[in-house]
C-alpha cells in the first residue's frame, strides 16, 4: 500500500487515454449493472456478502491490541506462511496464527511494535518485518520518535522459533526505510538469503544513519535514492545481517510519459550524453513499491511507481535490468505475479494509493486494475489486456487492485487477489488478451454511504478490505485490514472443476512468501490428467469422441493395479500423443499425454 495523499480527480477523458501501442481490453464487460456485489449492505461485522466459486471457512477478528478500525494505525497488512502457521502483518506489529484447523485459527501471539506497514516474510525461524516512517522506534514503543537516535527505519528481524514468544534479534537500518521487502535465496549458499528492500521515503540524514545521501543522478553510486537496498542475512547468525549494496536498476531511465501524452516503452537512454541522461533520469523512478522474485527463473518483476521492470537476479548481489515499460493508464505500478512458466507477468495498479474508491461505475477499466505483460524470447515485455473487477463498488469503499498469488491449477494461469473493499477475486489470465473472472468474495462497505453520496475521504472513516489474498496448501487466506483473517476454500463450478481443485491441493509448501514465488510442480496423479481433460472438454480443445474415449480409458486404468495399470497408462499416453496432431489445442493435449506418461512412470 502506498500512502498517497491529496490526489486530485482527473478528467474522465484524460483517464481514458491509452498508450500508443494500445493493449487489448479483452472480452471483459465493465462494470456489470447486475453484479451481485453491487449495493451490498454496509457493516463492520454484519455487512452483506456476495460469494461465488468459494466458501468462507472462517473469519478471525484482529487481536484486541490491534482492534481499531479507524485510519491506518492498526490495520492488517501482508501475510507469510510456514507449516500450519500464518504470520499477519499490521501497521502496529504482527500476529501469529495456528491454522491447523482452518475453521478456527488459533492466535499464538500478537506482538505490538509501531512499524508502518509491517509487511512480513518468513525463512525458517526468522521473521522479517518491514518498517518505514518517521514514528518507528528501535524499541517498538508508542509515542513517536523524540530523538533521531531512537528512530528505526528498515527491516526488523525476529526469532519466532517459539511462536508464542517472538524475540527481536536485530533492527537492520536502511537509508530509505522498508515499505516492502522480498526474499531472494542465494543460489550458491543455502545459509544465505537476500532481502531486496523497497523504500519509499527520502534518504535519511547521514547524521542519523552514516552513508545515507540524497542525490539527483542515478548513475552516482554514492547517492542513496536511486537504488533498492540489499540486505544479506546469514541464517545461522541473523544478528550479523547487514546492508551490502544497492540494486542500481533505474540508471538510464527517463521520466515516464504523462497521462494524456503519447506513451512509449521506456528503454535505457542509448547515446544520450551524460548531462542529458542525468537530467532525464532525475525525473525517473528512484524506488520500487514492490518487487516480486521468481528465483527458479532467476527473474524479478519490479513494480516501480511509474514503471514495470524485468530484472535478471542470477547474481542476487548484482541484479541487471532487462526491460522497463510504462503505461499512461497505470498510476502506480504496485506489485506483480509471474505465470508458472515465467512467460507472463500480471502487474497491478494501485491507483489512489489504496485509500480511494476507484472501482466505481464512473471509473475506467484501464486504471486501478491489472495488466498482463508477456515476456518474449528476447526477455522484453509486450503489454496485453487490462482486467478490473466487474462490479460497481460504492463511493464509501476504498477499492483498487492489490496483492495476490497463483492458484496451482495445472494447464492454466489462475491467480487470487485482494482488492481492498472490492474483496477477493479469482482471475484466469491464461489468455493474456482475455483475462476472465472465475470467482469472488465480497462484503458490503464498512461504513454506510454518505447522505449526499459524496466520494471523498470524509465519507470513508474506515479503511478496510483485503490487503492480499493468497493460495497456500489448499486454501485461500485473505488479510482483511479491518475485519481480521479470512480463510476461504474453492468450490467446483462451470469454470473450475472438482478435478482442477483437487490437483491444486496436491501442491504443498513448507514455507511461502508471496513476493518470492516458488516454482509449481505437480505429483503424478489421476486428477492432474483429468484436469487437462476437463479443460479440453470445457474449451473444445479436442473432439468430443476423443475426450469421451480418453475418460473411459482413464477410468479403466485407475481400476487396475500394478503392471496392468502401468501397461494401460503407457498405451493411453501414446494414443493421446497422436491425438495432438488433429487437436484444436495441441499444446494442452500434449501436456495431458505427458501427465499420463508420468503417471505410468510412477505406477508399481
Amino acid at each position: 500500500m502506498s500512502m498517497l495523499r491529496g490526489l486530485r480527480t482527473t478528467a474522465p477523458a484524460l483517464l481514458l487515454a491509452l498508450a500508443a501501442a494500445t493493449p487489448s481490453l479483452g472480452a471483459q464487460t465493465y462494470p456489470s449493472a447486475t453484479d451481485p456485489r453491487n449495493g451490498l449492505t454496509p457493516g463492520l461485522r454484519d455487512a452483506g456478502v456476495a460469494i461465488s466459486g468459494m466458501t468462507l471457512l472462517s473469519n478471525t477478528g484482529k487481536p484486541t491490541v490491534f482492534d481499531s478500525v479507524r485510519g491506518l494505525t492498526f490495520v492488517n497488512s501482508d501475510l507469510a506462511f510456514r507449516g500450519n502457521t500464518v504470520y499477519v502483518g499490521n501497521f502496529a506489529g504482527f500476529s501469529i496464527y495456528d491454522v491447523s484447523n482452518p475453521a478456527k485459527p488459533a492466535l499464538l501471539s500478537a506482538v505490538e511494535c509501531i512499524t508502518s506497514q509491517g509487511d512480513p516474510s518468513i525463512v525458517g525461524n526468522l521473521l522479517f518485518v518491514s518498517a518505514e516512517g518517521g514514528g518507528n522506534r528501535k524499541d517498538c514503543a508508542k509515542g513517536g520518535v523524540k530523538d533521531p537516535s531512537e528512530h528505526m527505519s528498515g527491516v526488523r528481524i525476529y526469532d519466532v522459533a517459539n511462536p508464542r514468544a517472538p524475540r527481536l534479534v536485530k533492527n537492520v537500518e536502511t537509508c530509505k526505510g522498508s515499505h516492502t521487502h522480498t526474499v531472494v535465496p542465494s543460489p550458491t549458499d543455502r545459509n544465505v538469503v537476500y532481502l531486496y528492500v523497497s523504500g519509499q521515503q527520502g534518504a535519511r540524514d547521514a547524521t542519523e544513519l552514516a552513508g545515507c545521501r540524497n542525490g539527483s543522478n542515478p548513475a552516482d553510486e554514492s547517492n542513496s535514492l536511486f537504488r533498492l537496498d540489499i540486505i544479506k542475512v546469514p541464517l545461522n547468525r541473523p544478528q550479523d545481517a547487514e546492508v551490502i549494496s544497492g540494486a542500481r536498476i533505474f540508471t538510464g531511465l527517463g521520466p515516464a510519459p504523462a497521462r494524456g501524452g503519447r506513451a512509449r516503452p521506456a528503454r535505457a537512454i542509448a547515446g544520450a550524453d551524460s548531462a542529458m541522461m542525468a537530467e532525464m533520469a532525475s525525473a525517473g523512478p528512484r524506488n520500487c513499491h514492490d518487487v516480486s522474485a521468481y528465483p527458479a527463473m532467476n527473474l524479478l518483476a519490479g513494480a516501480c511507481g511509474s514503471y514495470g521492470l524485468l530484472v535478471d537476479i542470477s547474481n542476487p548481489e548484482k541484479p541487471v535490468r532487462l526491460d522497463a515499460v510504462a503505461d499512461t493508464n497505470f498510476s502506480l505500478w504496485h506489485t506483480a505475479v509471474f505465470s508458472n512458466d515465467g512467460r507472463k507477468v500480471v502487474f497491478t495498479d494501485e491507483w489512489g494509493g489504496g485509500t480511494s474508491p476507484n472501482c466505481q461505475a464512473i471509473h475506467p477499466l484501464e486504471m486501478g486494475g491489472n495488466t498482463t505483460l508477456v515476456i518474449g524470447t528476447d526477455r522484453k515485455f509486450t503489454q496485453h489486456a487490462y482486467f478490473k473487477i466487474p462490479t460497481a463498488q460504492g463511493a464509501n469503499e476504498n477499492c483498487v487492485s492489490h496483492n495476490g498469488s497463483l492458484i496451482p491449477v495445472p494447464g492454466r494461469d489462475i491467480m487470487v487477489q485482494g482488492w481492498y473493499q472490492g474483496g477477493v477475486d479469482i482471475i484466469d489470465f491464461t489468455d493474456a488478451d482475455k483475462p476472465v473472472e472465475l470467482g469472488y468474495f465480497d462484503r458490503g462497505p464498512i461504513d454506510a454511504p454518505a447522505a449526499d453520496g459524496a466520494a471523498n475521504s470524509r465519507t470513508r472513516g474506515t479503511i478496510g478490505g483485503s490487503w492480499g489474498a493468497y493460495w497456500y496448501n489448499g486454501r485461500i487466506y485473505s488479510s482483511e485490514m479491518a475485519r481480521g483473517l479470512d480463510v476461504l476454500e474453492l468450490v467446483p463450478g462451470p469454470m473450475l472443476s472438482a478435478n482442477e481443485i483437487a490437483a491444486a491441493k496436491l501442491v504443498t509448501w513448507s514455507e511461502f512468501n508471496p513476493q518470492s514465488q516458488p516454482k509449481i510442480t505437480w505429483p503424478a496423479a489421476f486428477v492432474v490428467v483429468r484436469s487437462y481433460l476437463d479443460q479440453l472438454v470445457r474449451d473444445g480443445g479436442l473432439a468430443v469422441e476423443r475426450t469421451t474415449a480418453i475418460a473411459t480409458a482413464l477410468d479403466a486404468a485407475e481400476k487396475r493395479r500394478g503392471t496392468a495399470r502401468k501397461v494401460a497408462l503407457t498405451a493411453l499416453a501414446g494414443v493421446v500423443e497422436r491425438d495432438a496432431a488433429g487437436a484444436k489445442d495441441a499444446a494442452k493435449v500434449t501436456a495431458m499425454a505427458g501427465a499420463v506418461r508420468e503417471l505410468a512412470g510412477v505406477t508399481r
